[in-house]
């Protein structure tokens, strides 16, 4: 067993994962993951203080990198250009772990704890780029609106990629962010020059 302490954390998760896949997650217990996972309770419960959080974790990495990403943008760039230009710095986390977020997905959405687990976490995520507009001057209301459309619009991109692997995540970002900015020129209307205030 290895003694690395993200080695174990993340063979409790690829246990964890193994177990609600066959066994079901309401079946499955703490106990039952760190067997699988060759380790003790007590150590299940240093890395994971119950068995619904071992399939999160990974969100302040993500939020350090892109806020920072989204703080590197030249200034005067707007909130949804500066979340567009910021998510290449995370793509890599994504593919990294696409073989344990892709099932564990399923796994939330037929689970109402996991998904109320999984709005926490968004929520944080979205406080946290609501902040980083606000360092770069962005009113609150605009900095909250961008974080949300911003965030959603990845939701999207990353469900497609889940949906289509031949296409890198990048493309499906792009993809959104056009969508998006469709949606915006639908909304103001032909020959509309005012734009949405």
């Amino acid at each position: 067993m290895p003694r690395d302490p993200e080695k174990v954390r993340r063979r409790l998760q690829e246990a964890a994962l193994k177990l609600y896949q066959t066994r079901g997650y309401d079946d499955t217990t703490a106990a039952d993951i760190a067997a699988e996972a060759g380790v003790t309770q007590r150590t299940f419960f240093r890395h994971f203080p119950d068995k619904r959080e071992v399939l999160f974790g990974g969100e302040d990495e993500f939020i350090s990198t892109l806020t920072s990403a989204v703080a590197s943008v030249p200034s005067g760039v707007g909130p949804l250009e500066a979340l567009f230009r910021a998510f290449p710095s995370v793509e890599p986390l994504f593919i990294q772990n696409r073989s344990f977020t892709e099932p564990r997905r399923h796994i939330i959405a037929a689970h109402p704890a996991l998904q109320e687990r999984a709005q926490t976490k968004s929520r944080a995520v979205m406080a946290a780029l609501v902040e980083a507009f606000r360092q770069r001057g962005v009113p609150d209301r605009a900095a909250s609106l961008a974080a949300q459309v911003g965030m959603a619009a990845l939701s999207q991109a990353v469900a497609a990629w889940f949906e289509n692997g031949s296409t890198d995540l990048g493309v499906q970002v792009e993809h959104a962010f056009k969508e998006l900015s469709d949606l915006v020129t639908f909304a103001r209307g032909p020959g509309d020059e005012t734009g949405a205030r």
